[in-house]
């Protein structure tokens, strides 16, 4: 039996976020340092996953709340982008790489998820290629460094589940939830809008679109709030809004719903909403004093999401329609974050 440690590379470094450790440290710092812990400790948050560019300073809104002091393992759910699911699926490795320092994955954990025959595996090629879960490791790591050696990480990517199905996690997940010592990062960004995603939902009586897509967003917010997963699957169902991260919510809010039933009680409060560009009109320009590296983060995510929504991006050209992509529909992170006291 090989003892061979088998480990996930930091695949988005250099293009999502920097490959240099002291360059992410400082502006990991920087963001942090920006916002308040007035949430502390936190038992779970919903954070973004696009390029640290547009989502690096609203996620620390999140990563604020944790306590590294009592925070002994992570779990981290994050929607699949790139290969259809119908349940949840385990990373194959045993050590996820960030340019901070090495994450370990919690074997005992995965061991007791992996007896119920409810997950899959998913392969190397499919844990390096996705970003939902990648994008909070920097984030994890910095928010953890004090205790680096003392905590692990669960990976688990999401399906496209059913409600049934996201009742079913939410109830296995919950005895992992009522362990104070554990924090549930749920990874979402919200409202994907254009006719390249298939969504131009407008409400006139907002008035701009970003207004009509803002007051969208903040319904679901206030319905997360509510701990209601019923509530929240009824929103998706009337308004159809592409947050991408529906059904790991869906299992958290279910997780929670279970241990509401044996009498603990939880809250969950808005923290912070931004928006990557604000549409304007149907033929919005983004902002267009980019990096390279911007522009790049851009066409990756806009290819990744591209992806995640069915659509099939194999014979576009990124680079060459990259501002006819922007300009057209302007790809919107709208991001909601929230702490579980």
């Amino acid at each position: 039996m090989s003892n061979r440690v088998v480990c996930r590379e930091a695949s988005h470094a250099g293009s999502w976020y920097t490959a240099s450790g002291p360059q992410l440290n400082a502006q990991l710092e920087g963001w942090l340092s920006q916002v308040q812990s007035t949430k502390r400790p936190a038992r779970a948050i919903i954070a973004p996953h696009a390029g640290y560019t547009y989502c690096g300073s609203c996620a620390a809104h999140a990563y604020k709340q944790v306590d590294p002091s009592i925070t002994r393992r992570i779990f981290i759910l994050g929607p699949s982008h790139h290969v259809p699911l119908s349940r949840c699926a385990l990373s194959s490795v045993d050590i996820y790489r960030t340019p901070l320092y090495d994450l370990r994955i919690d074997q005992k954990i995965y061991g007791e998820l992996w007896k119920t025959g409810m997950f899959e595996r998913m392969s190397l090629q499919t844990d390096e290629d996705e970003h939902s879960i990648e994008m909070h490791l920097p984030y994890t790591a910095k928010a953890m460094e004090s205790h680096k050696d003392e905590f692990t990480i669960i990976p688990v990517l999401v399906g496209a589940l059913s409600e049934s199905k996201e009742q079913e996690f939410g109830k296995l997940f919950s005895k992992y939830l009522a362990d104070p010592s554990n924090l549930f990062v749920v990874s979402s960004d919200f409202c994907h809008w254009g006719q390249r995603f298939r969504y131009s939902y407008y409400d006139e009586s907002q008035g701009e679109i970003y207004r009509s897509i803002e007051h969208l967003d903040k319904m679901g917010m206030s319905i997360i709030e509510q701990l209601d997963p019923v509530s929240f699957s009824n929103y998706l169902k009337k308004y159809h809004n592409t947050i991408c991260g529906r059904h790991p919510i869906g299992v958290l809010l279910n997780a929670i719903t279970e241990l509401q039933k044996n009498g603990m009680n939880m809250s969950f409060s808005f923290l912070n909403y931004a928006q990557s560009s604000q549409c304007r009109n149907w033929q919005d320009s983004s902002p267009n004093k980019e990096t390279k590296e911007q522009a790049s983060t851009m066409k990756n995510l806009l290819k990744a999401m591209y992806i995640s929504f069915g659509l099939k991006p194999a014979n576009v050209n990124f680079g060459k329609y990259f501002n006819f992509f922007t300009t057209v529909f302007s790809e919107l992170l709208n991001v909601i974050l929230y702490a579980l006291k």
